[in-house]
C-alpha cells in the first residue's frame, strides 16, 4: 500500500483540506449518503461527467460498496450485467441519485486490500471479460505513473481527455492520478480535434492530453495546428499501436512526442515508449518485471492481484537494455467445419495488400454456417479500384491475394469497406462493433444526379450484403420489404424527407422483377414536400423491380 498522504486511498482526506475542491467533496458526500442507504454490495457506475464520476466512486468506496463500471451504457452491456451488480447508479435507467443530504462526513484512509472496483475488457477479441481489482493494485500503478512522468509534468495545467473514464486507461489518467497528486481533472470528454485546437487557442495554460491511437492517428491537416505548440506540454496514447506515422503527425502538430503507454485491463501498465526515428522499444514502468516464456511477454508487478508470473497473448523480443519490442500477437486459432484457420494470418495477408490500409477479421454466423467477415479501410489505390471498377472487382482482388495460404473455406464471405474502422470511447474497436459493421445490409449509393426534389443513384447489390442469409439458400433474392426499407435509409442522404417516425403509408406499390445479387440498380427519387410524397423507382437491366410512394404525416407545428 501506499503510505504518501497523496495516495489514492487518501483522496477524500486530502481534498477535504485542499482549496477548490469544496464543491467535489459536496458530491462525494451526497453520494456516499445514497450508496450508505441503498441496499446490496455491488453496483454498477456510470456517470459521464469525469468530475461527477469522481464523486460518486469515492462516494461509492467509502460507504463500503463493491464498484463495477460498465465500458458504455449500451442496452446490452447492461442487460448483461444485471445479474452481477445489486444496483445500479449514475447516468442509468433508474439509476441511483447523490442524497439531497450533504451534512459532512469523516474521510478515513480507505482499506486498499478491501476495497474494490471491477472493470471490463475492451472486448477488441471476444465479449468483455470482468477484470476485477483491488484499490491497492490501482495505488500501486497511480505510485509508478507518478515515478516515470510525475517529475516532467507542468504543476498547473488543464487535463483533455479524448477517452472515457469508465475503462482502465482513462480511469487512472484522468481521475485516480490527477486526484491523488493534487492535478487537474478533466471538465469533459472531447469528440473532436478542433476541440483541442480551440482550447489551446483560448487560453494559454499548459495542457496534458490524455487519447488514443484512434484519436492521435487522424488528425487533420486542415486545422491550426500552430495554436497547440508551446501549450500542449505532454500527450500519452494507449489502447492500442500508434502507427508510426500517427506519432510522427503528433510531433508534427504539437511540437510534443506522444508517450505510448502498454498494457491492459487484465494486467494494468506495463511499459512505456516516446519514440525517436525508427526506435520501438518498450521500457517497462517502474516495479514492472518481465521475462520471456516460450517466446512470450510474461510480467509481475504489483498492478496484479498476486505474485504470479502473467503470461500475456503478446510475443516480444529482447532489446539487450531492460526494454523490448512486441512482435505480433498469438495466433487467433478458429475453428471452420473441423479446419483449423488462423484469423490472425489472414489478417496478416490483407494488410501486406497494396490496396489494404487496415483489416481486421473474425467469425460471423450466416446462412452457411460459420464462416469469416472483413472489415478493410481502403489505401487510396484500393479506394481508386472500388471506386472505378466496382465492389465486385475489389473483393475479387482481395480474394486472389488470400487464395495462396488461406483455404478456401476461410475466405471471407463477407465484406464491409468504411473510411474508418468503429471506435469505443476506449478508441478500440470491438467485436461487437465490427459485426455490426458487418450485419449491414444497405448498399452503397453513388448519387449521379441530386437537386432539392429529385435525386438518382447507382445500387451495386454486392453478394455479401446480411439481407441474402436465408433469402433464399441456393437462390438469393433482395425481399421486396428490404428495397422499400433501402429507399427510406438512402433518401435522406439527399432529399430532406421526414424521418422513419412519420411515415404513414405505402401507395401504388409494385414488384416486378426478381432483384438478384451482382444486379447494377438505379435508383429514382422524386420527393414531392407538399404532399409529403416520396415516389421512387428501382430499375435494372432486367426491367423495373419495385416502384410506389412512400407517404409521411405533415410536421406538426
Amino acid at each position: 500500500m501506499d503510505d504518501r498522504p497523496n495516495g489514492v486511498s487518501a483522496t477524500m482526506a486530502a481534498l477535504v483540506a485542499r482549496d477548490g475542491a469544496r464543491a467535489l467533496v459536496a458530491r462525494a458526500t451526497a453520494w456516499r449518503h445514497a450508496f450508505l442507504a441503498a441496499p446490496g454490495a455491488r453496483w454498477a457506475l456510470f456517470v459521464d461527467s469525469p468530475a461527477e464520476f469522481a464523486a460518486a466512486l469515492f462516494g461509492a468506496w467509502h460507504a463500503g460498496k463493491h464498484v463495477v463500471l460498465p465500458g458504455d451504457a449500451r442496452r446490452d452491456t447492461l442487460a448483461a450485467l444485471r445479474e452481477q451488480v445489486d444496483g445500479m447508479a449514475g447516468d442509468l435507467p433508474q439509476g441511483l441519485q447523490p442524497s439531497a443530504t450533504e451534512s459532512p462526513l469523516q474521510w478515513p484512509r480507505l482499506d486498499a486490500r478491501e476495497t474494490w472496483i471491477t472493470l471490463f475488457t475492451s472486448g477488441s477479441t471476444g465479449a468483455p471479460e470482468a477484470a476485477p481489482k483491488r484499490l491497492a493494485q490501482l495505488e500501486a500503478e497511480v505510485h509508478a505513473l507518478e515515478q516515470a512522468f510525475g517529475p516532467t509534468m507542468p504543476r498547473e495545467n488543464r487535463l483533455l481527455t479524448t477517452v472515457s473514464h469508465q475503462h482502465i486507461y482513462g480511469l487512472l489518467f484522468t481521475v485516480l492520478w490527477p486526484l491523488a497528486v493534487g492535478r487537474s481533472m478533466p471538465v469533459a470528454r472531447m469528440a473532436f480535434h478542433e476541440e483541442l485546437v480551440a482550447a489551446c487557442a483560448e487560453d494559454r495554460t499548459p495542457v496534458v492530453l490524455v487519447s488514443s491511437p484512434a484519436h492521435l492517428k487522424r488528425m487533420p491537416e486542415a486545422l491550426d495546428w500552430a495554436a497547440t505548440r508551446g501549450v500542449v506540454r505532454a500527450v500519452f496514447s494507449s489502447g492500442g499501436p500508434l502507427p508510426p506515422e500517427g506519432a510522427s503527425d503528433v510531433l508534427r502538430h504539437t511540437g510534443v512526442s506522444p508517450i505510448e503507454v502498454f498494457g491492459s485491463s487484465e494486467t494494468g501498465g506495463v511499459a512505456w515508449r516516446q519514440r525517436a526515428a525508427g526506435d520501438d522499444r518498450w521500457t517497462p514502468l517502474p516495479g514492472v518485471a518481465w521475462r520471456l516464456q516460450e517466446g512470450f511477454l510474461a510480467v509481475r508487478s504489483a498492478h496484479l492481484a498476486d505474485d504470479d508470473w502473467q503470461v500475456c497473448a503478446d510475443r516480444v523480443l529482447p532489446t539487450g537494455d531492460g526494454a523490448f519490442v512486441l512482435a505480433g500477437r498469438a495466433d487467433r486459432i478458429v475453428k471452420i467445419e473441423e479446419k483449423r484457420v488462423s484469423l490472425s494470418a489472414i489478417e496478416q495477408r490483407l494488410q501486406a495488400s497494396p490496396l489494404v490500409r487496415e483489416a481486421r477479421v473474425l467469425l460471423i454466423e450466416t446462412a452457411i454456417g460459420t464462416r469469416v467477415g472483413a472489415a478493410i479501410v481502403l489505401q487510396e489505390a484500393g479506394q481508386s479500384m472500388h471506386d472505378g471498377k466496382g465492389r465486385h472487382a475489389l473483393i475479387a482482388a482481395l480474394r486472389r491475394a488470400l487464395a495462396d495460404g488461406v483455404d478456401r473455406l476461410a475466405l471471407p464471405r463477407r465484406w464491409a469497406f468504411p473510411q474508418a474502422l468503429p471506435c469505443n470511447a476506449q478508441g478500440k474497436t470491438t467485436e461487437a462493433m465490427l459485426r455490426e459493421l458487418l450485419r449491414h445490409s444497405i448498399p452503397v449509393a453513388r448519387w449521379v444526379e441530386a437537386d432539392d426534389t429529385s435525386a438518382t443513384a447507382e445500387l451495386d447489390i454486392a453478394e455479401d450484403l446480411a439481407i441474402f442469409d436465408g433469402h433464399f439458400p441456393g437462390a438469393p433474392v433482395v425481399p421486396g420489404v428490404a428495397q422499400v426499407d433501402w429507399v427510406m435509409a438512402l433518401a435522406p442522404q439527399r432529399l430532406a424527407v421526414p424521418p422513419r417516425q412519420r411515415f404513414a403509408r405505402l401507395d401504388v406499390l409494385k414488384f416486378q422483377a426478381v432483384m438478384r445479387p451482382g444486379a447494377a440498380v438505379r435508383m429514382a427519387l422524386d420527393w414531392q414536400p407538399a404532399s409529403c410524397t416520396l415516389a421512387f423507382r428501382l430499375t435494372s437491366d432486367a426491367g423495373s423491380h419495385a416502384s410506389g410512394k412512400i407517404v409521411f404525416h405533415p410536421a406538426v407545428s
